[in-house]
């Protein structure tokens, strides 16, 4: 009779303690992007600095760094801009997709280690169906939430806190940020080989003009979604 009891109140506080590890980790993360010198490399020319030191491995090193990035909570928009400034469009393109892969799974397995277990204890029967549905209906749930850009790293962590299975995340995610990282890489790097070359007659080109309209569109994708869905 004791042993039954106890079971559950030693289960409960292994979940709050490691909740409490989970929200002490995001506070570090934060604390340590705002207020070390990790803040100075977040620009194009000082992480191009730092990367060209590492030479063949610079693409290895950004993907490290993407992972890490997301991990800490540096947006996700601003390792991808980075990423296609010093790569270019299309390297650049296959770095941040990597890199925002892997930084996706870390993130995802700190929520799910650290968090799940007090997430589920919380859920009273009405929230239950929801989990139970993004269980069933994972790997859509994912993919729709990242064509709609949903604030990609609190998705990271808030994933893992529900019970939908790691391999309909990562595919959901893989597919589900692949249109969007692409334009952006291209129209980020399509600008920044504008500027290195000094050539600004080049902003008339059609490749110029193709990534301004991709970008543009890009915007527009969670409405043509939600549309789809039959969403207002």
């Amino acid at each position: 009779m004791d042993e039954t009891i106890h079971q559950p109140s030693t289960s409960r506080r292994t979940a709050i303690v490691k909740v409490l590890v989970l929200v002490a980790f995001v506070i570090c993360a934060i604390a340590v992007v705002r207020f070390t010198p990790i803040k100075g490399y977040l620009n194009a020319d000082e992480l191009g600095r730092f990367l060209d030191k590492a030479g063949f491995w610079a693409p290895l090193v950004f993907m490290l760094i993407y992972t890490v990035g997301v991990c800490l909570f540096i947006p996700g928009t601003l390792l991808t801009g980075l990423g296609a400034a010093i790569f270019g469009a299309y390297w650049g393109f296959a770095y941040v997709w990597v890199g925002a892969m892997l930084g996706a799974s870390a993130a995802f397995w700190i929520g799910r280690t650290l968090g799940r277990e007090f997430a589920a204890s919380l859920i009273g029967d009405r929230l239950k169906k929801h989990d139970d549905a993004i269980e069933r209906n994972g790997f859509a749930t994912v993919l729709y939430l990242r064509l709609v850009y949903f604030p990609f790293t609190p998705m990271n962590f808030g994933m893992g806190l529900t019970k939908v299975r790691f391999w309909d995340y990562f595919f959901g995610t893989g597919l589900g940020i692949l249109v969007g990282t692409f334009i952006f890489t291209f129209f980020i790097g399509t600008l920044k080989e504008v500027w290195a070359s000094g050539n600004w007659g080049e902003l008339l080109s059609l490749k110029v003009f193709f990534s301004i309209a991709l970008f543009v569109f890009s915007l527009f994708i969670p409405k043509i979604i939600k549309k789809i869905r039959g969403e207002s």
